[in-house]
């Protein structure tokens, strides 16, 4: 059984990981859909700044957010000055920190989705005087839905397991931001917490493992429905 703060950090891993899923991919939507549709000056740099989570280290990132997001940041000195509102060691820092890590994956994923619909089933609505949006919302959305839901499943997986960015930018804090990977790692810090560290550790497993395979499980029913 979990104790108390063991069921804390879970819930507040879930919570963490699904605000970062939601807008990260919402972000991730919208740039797949600029970069797969659209040529501009740039746009191999901004593919390439896009993905540069997926690269650096999760502590540069974490260092990089705190920078620009943290009190003494640009951002986060405007939040706070306009809104009151302050990220840096929060829970909302935490979600930013796992949704940015997580977002490169969920860019890649809802990226193939969007090119694998036909450009000329667009091409046709516009001809029959279907806007933008009316083809993104009646067209590209519902066909590349199968693989966004992946995109989702595998951002949510990954943000579950972020590490480096969080305790970077929004520390360990347990019942603030003291997520399952900070949770293990805190456990393996007390003598006799291998015991706490093994359970929460199974349960990140059997979390990782049940997204992936939805993952699968999602890209073959996209798949399935594009070969119709």
């Amino acid at each position: 059984m979990l104790t108390p703060e063991e069921w804390t950090a879970l819930t507040l891993s879930l919570r963490v990981a699904g605000w970062a899923t939601l807008w990260g991919l919402i972000a991730a939507t919208a740039f797949a859909w600029l970069l797969a549709r659209h040529r501009f000056p740039g746009r191999v740099l901004l593919d390439a700044l896009l993905h540069a989570p997926l690269i650096l280290p999760p502590v540069v990132t974490g260092f990089a957010l705190l920078l620009v997001f943290g009190i003494e940041g640009p951002v986060g000195r405007w939040l706070d000055a306009a809104w009151g509102v302050r990220l840096a060691f929060t829970p909302a820092g935490a979600a930013l920190a796992a949704g940015v890590c997580a977002f490169p994956l969920m860019l890649r994923a809802a990226r193939q989705a969007i090119e694998a619909v036909d450009p000329a089933l667009e091409e046709a609505a516009r001809s029959l005087g279907a806007g933008p949006v009316d083809r993104a919302l009646t067209i590209v959305l519902p066909l590349a839905a199968p693989g966004l839901l992946a995109a989702a499943v595998v951002g949510f997986a990954a943000a579950l397991g972020e590490f480096g960015a969080v305790i970077t930018f929004a520390a360990s804090i347990p019942g603030e931001t003291q997520t399952l990977p900070l949770a293990i790692y805190a456990a393996l810090q007390v003598p006799g917490g291998e015991g706490a560290a093994l359970r929460l550790s199974a349960i990140s497993l059997a979390a990782a493992l049940a997204g992936l395979l939805l993952s699968e499980l999602l890209l073959a029913i996209g798949r399935r429905r594009a070969a119709r």
